[in-house]
């Protein structure tokens, strides 16, 4: 782990009714994206939030559900995407995060969409454990207090 320490975060307040927020997670590593879904959760749970959770093959995945979900159940407040990818020994790992981070946020200033991106590219299973551990380093608890600030200002100025 990082000698840099996580800041502690207080838990955003979203005015008017509980948001509803869909994850869409690849469990491929399924101990580390549970972790980071875990963390995600303590934080929607401190703000009222639903929380309802699909499973995709995997990282590649995301971008193309994240569309399918925003077109086929608009109803969301907002969308909560984890998963992680681990360099090997070839170049699909930098093809497979580029591909990801390039259609996520595509989709994302495209639409203006509230959105908390956990994806992890780490070097080891060791990284992504460190970062979906129960702790103030979680990025899926990270991701989520993103998304719940996202969610906050889109109220605030009237877009959802």
């Amino acid at each position: 782990m990082s000698t840099i320490d996580a800041p502690e975060r207080a838990t955003p307040v979203v005015a008017g009714p509980p948001p509803r927020i869909l994850l869409i997670q690849a469990p491929y590593y399924d101990g580390v994206v549970g972790g980071m879904k875990r963390g995600a959760e303590r934080v929607l749970a401190e703000a009222g939030a639903h929380l309802e959770t699909v499973d995709v093959a995997g990282a590649f995945e995301l971008p193309a559900a994240l569309r399918m979900a925003m077109e086929v159940a608009p109803g969301w407040d907002g969308y909560l995407l984890h998963g992680c990818v681990v360099k090997g020994e070839t170049d699909h790992y930098q093809f497979i995060c580029e591909a990801v981070c390039q259609g996520v946020m595509d989709i994302s200033s495209e639409t203006g969409i509230p959105l908390g991106f956990g994806l992890l590219t780490v070097e080891s299973l060791d990284q992504a454990e460190a970062r979906s551990a129960d702790d103030r380093h979680n990025k899926g608890a990270e991701a989520a207090h993103a998304l719940l600030t996202q969610i906050a200002l889109a109220r605030r100025w009237g877009i959802r």
